[in-house]
């Protein structure tokens, strides 16, 4: 399984933050929002990665990364974004990167407090379709919201709108998805929606139109960082020792994917 982190966007709601760097290279207490998502993924053991970005500063990765072996990646790639497509069209960039496999696609503002390696190896033993990670939320109407029936393992997701007026539940959407290689076919069906974007959400319902979405809660505490609010909330809660991470110069746990 390949893992794609999504980091491009222009960040208006962080300006003037944004204005000289790109937002995923701002800092949540004592590492650049960049590293929490790739930490996510190396903790789940996955360690070939692209990088999604655009924009201007879209070279202070590299300067930041380089190859990404400090941070336990076997491999990382990047992808440059023209324009504002939506995460969606951000997405189809990683097409010849993923070469076939199953991916974890991230968006390079979420942090999480624990990892997402069960829901990894879950994933890599079902046979088809997407996975979502779900987080009980107090404000449910700021995300995309999934309406589950059911209880415990025979639960399943049967709609999911964004950002609607009434919530139907208060699971909502994370920024953490799991695609087998259809996604892309997926993502060139897709039109604009009002915003002028390919939104992840018509992917995800294409997947739930199939019968082939399931979907896991997230343990422990979950936030975006792409306002001055929720920055200022991620930098707390990482302050307080909230966030797991592996350490620069360390080495990645044992795979959990093997070779196929």
């Amino acid at each position: 399984m390949k893992g794609i982190i999504l980091a491009g966007g222009l960040g208006t709601r962080l300006r003037p933050l944004t204005l000289v760097t790109n937002k995923h290279l701002l800092p949540v207490y004592d590492r650049p929002m960049i590293y929490y998502p790739i930490e996510c993924l190396v903790n789940a053991g996955i360690t070939e990665i692209l990088i999604v970005t655009g924009g201007e500063h879209a070279g202070d990765f590299l300067k930041l990364l380089k190859n990404g072996h400090d941070l336990g990646v076997k491999r990382l790639g990047y992808a440059y974004q023209e324009g504002e497509g939506g995460i969606a069209d951000a997405l189809k960039l990683a097409e010849e990167f993923s070469d076939g496999q199953k991916i974890c696609v991230i968006l390079g503002d979420n942090i999480i407090e624990g990892n997402v390696r069960k829901a990894a190896g879950d994933f890599f033993t079902q046979t088809s379709g997407a996975k979502l990670l779900l987080k009980e939320v107090p404000d449910p109407e700021r995300f995309g919201v999934a309406e589950v029936d059911g209880e415990g393992p025979g639960a399943r997701i049967t709609g999911i709108v964004e950002k609607p007026s009434q919530p139907k539940s208060n699971l909502a959407v994370t920024g953490i998805y799991f695609y087998d290689n259809d996604v892309f076919e997926i993502c060139k069906t897709l039109r604009p929606s009002d915003r002028g974007e390919l939104e992840i959400t018509d992917v995800n319902n294409a997947y739930l139109e199939r019968g082939d979405l399931t979907f896991e809660v997230l343990e422990g505490w979950w936030t975006d960082a792409g306002t001055t609010e929720s920055l200022y909330r991620a930098t707390k809660l990482v302050a307080e020792g909230g966030a797991n991470h592996v350490g620069l110069a360390s080495t990645a746990s044992a795979p959990l994917f093997a070779e196929r």
